[in-house]
């Protein structure tokens, strides 16, 4: 049984962060809603508690308070930004409107040594005071420290930016250091889950496996299992996951739904079916998931279609599996966290998960989702462990939806074949460019790049004549969170020739526009 940490979620888009640095500390963590139960808390058998953030006021009434219980476990609590303001309030502490609000870069100067803070520094103030530097976001602070409390850091526009009672373990942070902005924020949570909580760092991806394989051998017993393969990390690391658990009790279906990538079918059939013996049925359904998406621009009404049409195609091949019990997903820990957004209401939804819910009861199996509780980093760090090959593991991301998302409005078969081959080419010419810097291709560099196709024609001239055809945008990121994101700054002589060759190969386009926002204010994806 490992360690535990129990992440209480009040709302934050960033709550998945915090559990993202505990699990890089090597320790077991979740997150639960901030509202559950003292039963609940008391059973959880945590080793030590975070309060995240939120975009509420802790002094209104009417939000969100931490359980009673968090407080009288005798273990250990850490409160981030409002997670702070409402460990300060409970406690008899105060908290009050801000007339500076602080969004952004800040330094926090530490007052004092404590526990949590103790040797962590980014640099020292001109009077050789311990400096901190931090992202800050927060309008609201703390404005009287709780009994028992003692100030732990702070900033000219917040005096209490970090505060502790060393004697119960319980502290508090206005800053956020489960953010990549927070220079010492993974060395922060890391002091407090492994040194404070004193929580046994065994959660490693090598050990996971063995625990994994005897999981799914308790579930399924003797059962057959049907997985969904789209080629993906992550159902391809589920599959050979299963694969190593039950062997010829697996049956993968691989569902060409018309919006795959360039030659991807090939590609998939021949690393599981042929290389790893994995027993695979192809279907191509691209007529019947084109025929129901005709007519359809939402972006959510999309992705329902999608994963209806996935469910109905797995339910009629599972009826030609005697023994098929369960249906197997490549589910992962942040699309459980995003997609529950809209049931607890605490966060915004940003966009649903076409694998996670929403499976009706007329699909007469059980579901196996043995990557649920983890992350799209643990996820890679399994794959490699299982002995797939990094070229597939270390693939960039791709929607479950595939293209029919990354196809702005109405998603077309002609407009899928012109995104797919403009695609193609520039993640062809990502891995054939390297950067002189680094020594690394361009591929390697960027965390996610893929084409957008535009639904709208432009003018242009090619010869003599005039053509009016479309328009694919180039979208290139890099990220170690995914969270948020910057735009790559690709070579201008690697982004021209990408223009160059879509237009002159790819029939039908003949405008290459580059993308340069960040993730916020957009997404990642365009849909």
């Amino acid at each position: 049984m490992h360690d535990k940490i129990l992440i209480l979620d009040f709302g934050s888009q960033v709550t998945q962060l915090i559990a993202r640095r505990v699990r890089e500390a090597n320790v077991f963590c979740e997150i639960h809603p901030c509202d559950v139960s003292d039963d609940f808390v008391r059973a959880y058998g945590a080793k030590g508690v975070i309060l995240s953030g939120s975009h509420m006021s802790a002094y209104e009434e009417a939000n969100d308070k931490a359980p009673a219980a968090v407080f009288e476990l005798g273990v250990p609590v850490l409160g981030i930004c409002y997670g702070m303001q409402t460990m300060a309030l409970q406690l008899g502490g105060g908290v009050e409107a801000g007339k500076v609000r602080e969004f952004g870069y800040a330094e926090v100067r530490a007052e004092g040594q404590t526990r949590l803070l103790a040797g962590i520094e980014d640099f020292r103030s001109a009077s050789g005071e311990p400096m901190l530097k931090v992202w800050m976001s927060h309008g609201d602070k703390v404005s009287a420290l709780p009994p028992g409390f003692s100030l732990m850091a702070s900033t000219p526009s917040c005096p209490i930016a970090a505060m502790a009672d060393e004697k119960r373990g319980f502290y508090g942070v206005q800053f956020h250091p489960e953010v990549t902005h927070t220079v010492q924020g993974t060395a922060l949570i890391q002091r407090f889950v492994r040194d404070i909580c004193a929580a046994k760092p065994d959660w490693v991806m090598g050990d996971y496996i063995a625990e994994a394989v005897a999981k799914i051998r308790e579930q399924v017993g003797s059962d057959e299992v049907i997985l969904g393969l789209s080629g993906g990390v992550d159902s391809s690391v589920a599959a050979a996951l299963i694969h190593r658990a039950i062997g010829d009790q697996l049956t993968c279906v691989f569902v060409d739904n018309g919006l795959l990538r360039l030659n991807e079918a090939d590609m998939v059939m021949d690393m599981f079916a042929r290389n790893m013996g994995v027993k695979v049925i192809h279907v191509d359904a691209s007529e019947q998931f084109l025929g129901k998406l005709a007519g359809v621009s939402d972006p959510e009404a999309k992705r329902k279609i999608i994963g209806r049409e996935f469910v109905e195609v797995f339910q009629t091949e599972s009826a030609k599996l005697a023994n098929a019990k369960w249906l197997a997903q490549g589910t992962i820990y942040p699309d459980v966290i995003e997609s529950a957004g809209a049931k607890s209401k605490k966060a915004t939804t940003i966009k649903s998960h076409h694998n996670v819910g929403g499976l009706p009861d007329t699909l007469h199996l059980k579901l196996l989702e043995p990557l649920r509780e983890l992350f799209k980093d643990e996820v890679r760090a399994l794959g490699v462990a299982l002995g797939l090959p990094p070229s597939m593991v270390y693939r960039h991301p791709f929607p479950g939806p595939g293209l029919g998302v990354r196809i702005l409005g109405e998603v077309k078969k002609d407009y899928a074949d012109l995104l797919r081959r403009a695609d193609a080419i520039f993640i062809e010419e990502l891995r054939a460019t390297v950067d002189e810097n680094s020594g690394k291709n361009w591929y390697d560099l960027t965390s996610q790049a893929f084409a957008v196709f535009l639904p709208v024609k432009s003018v242009g001239v090619m010869g003599d004549g005039r053509t009016y055809d479309y328009v694919v945008a180039l979208r290139a990121v890099q990220t170690q969170d995914f969270m948020t994101a910057h735009w790559a700054h690709l070579p201008y002589e690697l982004l021209g020739k990408v223009s160059n060759r879509i237009i002159n190969e790819v029939r039908g386009i003949n405008r290459v526009v580059y993308d340069v926002s960040g993730k916020p204010p957009a997404t990642i994806e365009w849909e």
